[in-house]
């Protein structure tokens, strides 16, 4: 009888704990989808990163921090009421102060006029903008030497917030360097995406940083609004003409793959892209005669690189000539607007800019559709 006492008793518990792990699980369980069910994304177009909203916090997530990554990177951004909130990789936002090492950054940083966060960047030279040249003359923006290798010791003496950076891959010494000194390192993969809206609403990413997510979304709902007006003006041409893009890097063309956002501005255009049925989202590297044999009858050469003149180009490579666009001059470049160290203004603005860009692609291949307008970054070559 004491035995069947005893095992009564053993099932008895082992029915309570059982009830007890079970209630556990489920309290778990709610908890978890009632985080998921107050969690909100605000993301459209871009695939390289996520911003999701809960109750009290932000989570920033990096999907593309470089080129096939397997990993992404998340950051759980606070406010100054939360410094306590415990979550791994915690920031503490708005941030007050910041290192950025992309020209793309800066207008996206200086359009949420947050400017004199900007505390340090590597080869200034590169900068276009105005405002923040100013800056690097009153020694307000450190130059921290070669953007590949920049110096660490100087960066550290900053000791920003944080350290918006890119990568071109893994494993990085310098930046893994600056993350065991305290400072975070936050990748940023606005050059990865595919679409040109893509690579604009990364201005949502530094909305998040310094809390003015508000502020981001509507200025992405403007530029979103003007570019796909554009592409509707676009769709009414009657013809799209023929594209061919890029020119010789140490005897390698190097012109934009057909999954590129460049490619995307060219259909968006109406433009038939010689390039738009090959893969990638980077830049093909071909040899002069596969290029030729292509696009000798190319209505239009946009993208002369870093030549802004006939007379340069056809200094460079007498074969450049060869091209029906360079005996008709329809050959156009995006670096005729530069400041005054050289900084090329296109490559800088442009990305925060598709709408403007796309405008000056059919002003250039319609010049009908946009009768009063004058393109901004698109020149023809003198």
């Amino acid at each position: 009888m004491k035995n069947d006492i005893l095992r009564l008793k053993m099932i008895f518990i082992l029915s309570v704990l059982m009830l007890i792990s079970s209630c556990e699980k489920q309290t778990k369980k709610v908890q978890t989808e009632n985080e998921n069910t107050n969690t909100k994304t605000f993301i459209k177009y871009a695939k390289g990163f996520d911003i999701q909203q809960f109750n009290g916090y932000k989570k920033l997530i990096i999907k593309s921090p470089y080129p096939d990554a397997e990993q992404y990177q998340e950051f759980i951004l606070v406010s100054d009421e939360l410094r306590d909130f415990d979550g791994e990789n915690k920031i503490l936002v708005p941030l007050q102060t910041l290192v950025a090492t992309s020209t793309t950054h800066i207008p996206m940083i200086e359009i949420l006029d947050e400017v004199n966060t900007l505390i340090g960047f590597p080869n200034t030279d590169y900068i276009s903008s105005k405002k923040t040249r100013e800056r690097i003359k009153n020694g307000q923006v450190k130059d921290l030497g070669n953007e590949q290798d920049f110096n660490t010791e100087v960066l550290l003496s900053l000791q920003p917030d944080a350290l918006v950076a890119f990568s071109m891959g893994k494993s990085n010494k310098l930046y893994t360097n600056i993350e065991k000194n305290g400072i975070p390192v936050i990748f940023n993969g606005d050059w990865l995406e595919a679409t040109p809206l893509g690579r604009a609403e990364w201005i949502k990413f530094f909305g998040a940083l310094f809390n003015k997510d508000a502020e981001a979304a509507h200025i992405f709902s403007e530029i979103e609004t003007a570019y796909l007006e554009a592409k509707k003006i676009a769709a009414k041409a009657s013809k799209s003409p023929s594209i061919m893009s890029g020119v010789l890097y140490k005897d390698k063309w190097n012109l934009p793959a057909g999954d590129s956002f460049t490619a995307q501005l060219y259909k968006d255009a109406n433009t038939s892209y010689i390039w738009s049925d090959t893969e990638g989202q980077g830049s093909l590297v071909l040899s002069f005669e596969s290029v030729f044999e292509k696009a000798e009858q190319a209505e239009l050469w946009i993208g002369s690189g870093y030549y802004t003149t006939f007379e340069e180009l056809a200094a460079a490579n007498n074969h450049y000539q060869q091209f029906q666009s360079f005996s008709t001059g329809e050959i156009y470049s995006f670096s005729k607007r530069r400041s005054e160290n050289g900084g090329v203004e296109y490559f800088e603005l442009g990305p925060l800019q598709p709408h403007i860009v796309l405008k000056d692609l059919i002003k250039v291949t319609h010049p009908e559709l946009l009768p009063d307008y004058k393109p901004y970054f698109l020149q023809k070559l003198d």
